[in-house]
């Protein structure tokens, strides 16, 4: 690989390399993921299934009759 005298480029240019290296990254990047989630399945066949990425669970749900729950409960309150 040539060697890059960095303080000899213009700001366009070092610009222009961050975005090339970040490509080439990303692109490295997600060929090694694809690898080891291929392994991963290999893997799989042999025992306990593989966890997946993790992945965050979406928010609870608010409880459509919440409002009314609270009030059912405090008639139950007063009837007891």
């Amino acid at each position: 690989m040539a060697k890059i005298d960095l303080d000899q480029l213009s700001i366009e240019e070092l610009a222009d390399l961050r975005e090339r290296a970040n490509a080439k990254l990303l692109e490295k990047v997600a060929a090694r993921q694809a690898e080891l989630e291929a392994e991963l399945e290999k893997l799989s066949l042999y025992g306990k299934p593989a966890k997946k990425a993790f992945v965050a669970s979406p928010p609870p749900k608010a409880r459509k009759n919440q409002g009314k729950a609270d009030g059912a409960k405090d008639d139950v309150a007063e009837a007891a």
